[in-house]
């Protein structure tokens, strides 16, 4: 890990609790994140404040902004635009103008007439600017902020395979989703019931294009073949893969085997819940 100090003795001032004054001292830390769903690296700063009192005392104040440097803040865009040839490249235009790092787009709805565009975008400040830039272009209609659906959905499970099978691990996972919801996790859950080996295959390759799927569990009573090799793609991906125990190859090559379907809910949202004391890397076995 790269290190490299950004500020000492940042701010000065007198802490009427302890009777002492207090200084700020501050370290810029170049910490590498992992990102699991497109194995990029992605590099971050992050300054840690010290707090130390001329009385000699010292203890940790807390994640404090680097100087110069400002928090990128993830907003929603909702714009209603006319239809036509080149309007993602308006509007993209006007975004890049803005330092705006778009990290997802959707057309909601097209028709002959109008569409419907939702952005969520990373953005080094407030996005009264950005709106303005876009409600100026003649293609659009309104445009509005919305909340993002990492903030309003969050993660989401997916539960696929027989009817009988997926029921039951949905009952598992909603269950315990609900419990981590509470507490400010934000989980949802999708299900789709589907038979016959290239169905299930190519719903398995699928949801490697979803955004913001964390987990997928395969709810069967047999899978093998062409679904065993999407499944073996989709973890390449980075997602995690929950298989029942079932016949078939594909709990050879999932990254849990669990025989309880109820229990194999619980287990994927406790997977990705933050809220949660369980990782699966640090599990001693793979089958329960």
């Amino acid at each position: 890990m790269h290190e490299s100090t950004c500020e000492v003795n940042t701010a000065f001032y007198t802490n009427g609790d302890s009777g002492g004054e207090i200084f700020l001292t501050r370290r810029s830390v170049e910490q590498p994140q992992q990102a699991r769903r497109n194995n990029s690296i992605r590099t971050r700063k992050i300054c840690y404040a010290k707090r130390t009192c001329r009385r000699g005392s010292t203890r940790f104040a807390g994640l404090l902004p680097c100087p110069g440097e400002m928090m990128a803040e993830k907003v929603g865009i909702l714009v209603r635009v006319d239809s036509g040839l080149g309007v993602l490249h308006q509007l993209t235009g006007v975004i890049a103008a803005q330092q705006g790092d778009i990290s997802s787009v959707a057309i909601v709805e097209s028709s002959a007439h109008e569409a419907r565009i939702y952005f969520e975008i990373e953005l080094p400040g407030p996005p009264d600017v950005l709106l303005e830039g876009i409600r100026a272009l003649p293609i659009v209609k309104k445009a509005e902020p919305v909340g993002t659906l990492d903030k309003i959905y969050g993660k989401r499970i997916i539960v696929m395979g027989g009817g009988a099978q997926v029921g039951q691990v949905a009952i598992g996972a909603i269950s315990e989703a609900d419990r981590h919801n509470i507490r400010g996790e934000h989980i949802s859950v999708d299900t789709i019931p589907l038979v016959g080996e290239q169905p299930l295959a190519e719903a398995v390759r699928a949801v490697g294009r979803l955004p913001r799927a964390r987990v997928l569990v395969l709810a069967g009573s047999l899978m093998g073949g062409e679904i065993e090799r999407a499944v073996r793609e989709v973890r390449a991906q980075g997602l995690l893969v929950i298989s029942l125990n079932m016949a078939g190859s594909v709990p050879d090559v999932a990254d849990l085997v669990v025989t309880d379907p109820v229990q194999a809910g619980v287990m994927a949202v406790m997977a990705i819940a933050d809220t949660a004391k369980f990782t699966v890397s640090r599990l001693k076995k793979r089958l329960f």
